[in-house]
């Protein structure tokens, strides 16, 4: 999509509503605006809106087959509770076999490669089938979540899944949302009141203590930019086997 078409569409919709602007977009592209939820309080936040407002987006999630415990039992109540569909997608069984095989069950604490692999098989993969033929790509980022989003836009457009990016809850607080979640008694994973602020797999979470930053939990052994490869321009793997 042309830049000058981007920053049109931007201008247009920097004065709309959440549901003003996902609207405008399925208006835009019927069938084709799909939305990622992690299962985190700002997806919990995004998927209430479309569910609230019956908006025509595909809702899907990535089962790497590491998540916690809380993350699956929230999946099943927030369908229960909204009355949506949330269409899983898993990573191929033989690409994780052999990963497994290959680096260990826990081979991602031994390498930044190594985990990195892990996060392409069990995440970037299957995000890449689930973006496949569609045109906007809504997401539940916030520029104060990392340094790194801080500089993302609006509308942009993602050059590894070449797509168009929507992320309407950029410019939110975490006092916005969290005051948006009670008072709409949106569900949310209860280990957030146990200090884990960002939840991923199990087995690269941990909870923050204060004042750390929100990130600090995911890959916490890792002293390295705190990315999966979800939200780059153009994923970096040196070993996609």
């Amino acid at each position: 999509m042309e830049a000058n078409k981007i920053k049109e569409l931007t201008h247009k919709m920097e004065s709309l509503s959440i549901k003003e602007g996902m609207g405008l977009l399925t208006d835009l592209f019927p069938g084709k605006v799909v939305f990622s939820t992690s299962l985190g309080q700002e997806d919990q936040v995004i998927t209430e809106i479309i569910a609230r407002n019956n908006l025509p987006v595909e809702i899907f999630t990535l089962d790497t087959g590491r998540l916690f415990y809380e993350t699956y039992d929230l999946l099943a109540r927030t369908i229960v509770k909204y009355g949506v569909d949330i269409k899983p997608y898993y990573p191929e069984t033989k690409a994780v076999q052999d990963l497994v095989t290959k680096n260990g069950i826990n081979g991602f604490y031994h390498s930044i490669e190594n985990r990195k692999s892990c996060c392409y098989v069990r995440k970037v993969e299957p995000l890449k089938r689930a973006l496949k033929g569609n045109s906007v790509w809504i997401t539940g980022l916030r520029a104060e979540q990392s340094p790194n989003r801080e500089n993302m836009q609006l509308l942009e457009w993602d050059v590894g899944n070449q797509i168009l990016k929507y992320n309407p809850l950029l410019h939110w607080t975490m006092d916005e949302m969290l005051s948006y979640i009670n008072n709409n008694k949106i569900p949310y994973n209860p280990l957030h009141d146990k200090g884990f602020v960002s939840i991923g797999c199990a087995p690269c979470t941990r909870a923050i203590e204060p004042g750390e930053d929100p990130r600090a939990g995911r890959w916490w052994w890792e002293t390295s930019q705190k990315e999966c490869g979800l939200h780059e321009q153009e994923p970096q793997v040196a070993n996609k086997s």
